[in-house]
């Protein structure tokens, strides 16, 4: 799918939904998107990303906790279509030191997030920015979204990349594995 800047540059945009019966690589499937999500343990890169109010935070700040660091921005359509479900899981794995970190790469900000999040209802999840991408460099995100899964002891343990239904039982279940 390609997108037209307001200066008129067309981008291309990774990970797009593709048209019904439309054939997909070898391992993806339409549906929860369950089999998207790559177990593989692994050290977590050393990344930062900003708080809404300008603060920096790194995977440190969250020891002892699951994190589901989703990549995304809110001029992806995959991104954009994954965000309810995303928010909904956030809600249901609060409880469980699991923390749903999406890492906004639009360069607006926060206030562009924060117009997002209202427009679409979301309400369990923090408005937190990687505005440079460097998160997703470190992580080595290919496009977006990605959505990378640290274990407790800080070791990522799983990777998605396209969009995934991250509220689905089958889904909540292997995430709750994976922590």
């Amino acid at each position: 799918m390609r997108r037209r800047t307001a200066l008129g540059a067309v981008l291309a945009i990774p990970f797009a939904p593709r048209p019904a019966g439309a054939a997909y690589p070898a391992g993806i499937v339409t549906g929860n998107g369950l089999q998207k999500i790559r177990p593989g343990r692994r050290p977590a890169p050393d990344f930062a990303f900003l708080e809404a109010d300008g603060t920096s935070r790194s995977a440190k700040d969250f020891q002892g906790k699951a994190l589901l660091i989703n990549l995304w921005a809110t001029w992806c359509p995959p991104c954009v279509a994954e965000m309810p479900s995303l928010d909904r899981a956030a809600g249901l794995l609060a409880g469980e030191g699991f923390v749903v970190l999406p890492l906004s790469s639009d360069r607006g900000g926060a206030a562009q997030v924060r117009g997002f999040y209202e427009r679409t209802a979301v309400r369990h999840l923090p408005v937190a920015l990687d505005p440079r991408g460097a998160a997703a460099r470190a992580f080595g995100a290919r496009g977006l979204p990605t959505t990378v899964i640290l274990g407790r002891d800080g070791e990522e343990v799983a990777r998605a990349e396209g969009d995934v239904a991250w509220d689905d039982a089958e889904v909540l279940a292997m995430l709750r594995r994976l922590a």
